[in-house]
């Protein structure tokens, strides 16, 4: 199989033409016409995700971050990003992402977050354009929980050592938001759904305040609410492919750490 037929899985479900202006998903580096020895799954591409891929014999990196976002005007040792890159290209490892396509589409990221809550009745939280389809998700927890209690197992499903969040001012949690990565430009539409909770990644101090004690933020992290996206590679891979093997890759990439 072609590294661009492995492409062409991804993207009839995640189509690169959904994608944010901002954005940069696609093929980062590589030749998509070469043959794929196996395929390695990560969150963020970095030189140990690289040097990692290499070990294991595999030619094609597939991550939710884009390695770069915007353009470059030289190619040295100067940044992380460049450094990886170099060792790519000099091991003909070919670097592809799925970034805001894969934030907006129905069964994307946001909608995995919600399986990992067992939400049901679920809506759009933010639509983009067509109603099926945009970032985050708004749905129920079938028993409704007390709110302290939820807010524990948040740290326990997205292994997270410490949460952020405001005043609980609910004694519990049946409505939910939730948004992948970075999500506090949605306060507002979690505010209009009526959400108890909204739960995100990368909220800024003053960004709590806009909960007018009207919602509880709870902030797992960008790379914790984001970690699932290499389950639905995985799946969309494995269901269509037996001929190579897909793996997750086990260095660790989240740049914040805690004490």
């Amino acid at each position: 199989m072609l590294i661009q037929e492995v492409i062409d899985i991804i993207e009839s479900f995640a189509p690169p033409r959904l994608q944010a202006d901002f954005d940069n998903s696609g093929l980062t580096c590589g030749d998509a016409s070469r043959e794929v020895t196996s395929v390695l799954l990560c969150l963020d591409v970095t030189e140990e995700v690289i040097r990692e891929a290499i070990g294991l014999g595999a030619n094609l990196v597939i991550s939710h971050h884009p390695l770069l976002f915007r353009g470059i005007r030289q190619v040295t040792p100067a940044t992380r990003a460049e450094r990886a890159l170099i060792l790519a290209i000099k091991r003909d490892v070919a670097l592809y992402a799925a970034h805001t396509n894969l934030d907006v589409v129905a069964k994307g990221v946001s909608d995995r977050v919600a399986d990992k809550l067992r939400l049901s009745r679920r809506e759009i939280l933010h639509p983009e354009g067509d109603p099926s389809r945009g970032y985050g998700i708004v749905g129920e927890l079938e028993v409704p929980v007390e709110s302290r209690a939820f807010l524990a197992s948040l740290k326990e499903t997205f292994h997270c050592p410490a949460l952020r969040h405001t005043f609980i001012h609910v004694p519990f949690i049946r409505r939910v938001a939730v948004c992948g990565g970075s999500g506090a430009s949605f306060i507002g539409a979690a505010l209009a759904r009526k959400a108890d909770v909204y739960l995100s990644g990368d909220f800024k101090y003053h960004d709590f305040f806009l909960a007018e004690d009207r919602l509880i933020i709870a902030d797992v992290g960008h790379h914790e609410s984001e970690q699932f996206t290499r389950e639905i590679f995985h799946e969309l891979l494995t269901d269509k492919i037996t001929t190579f093997a897909v793996r997750f890759s086990e260095t660790n990439t989240n740049p914040v750490n805690y004490l």
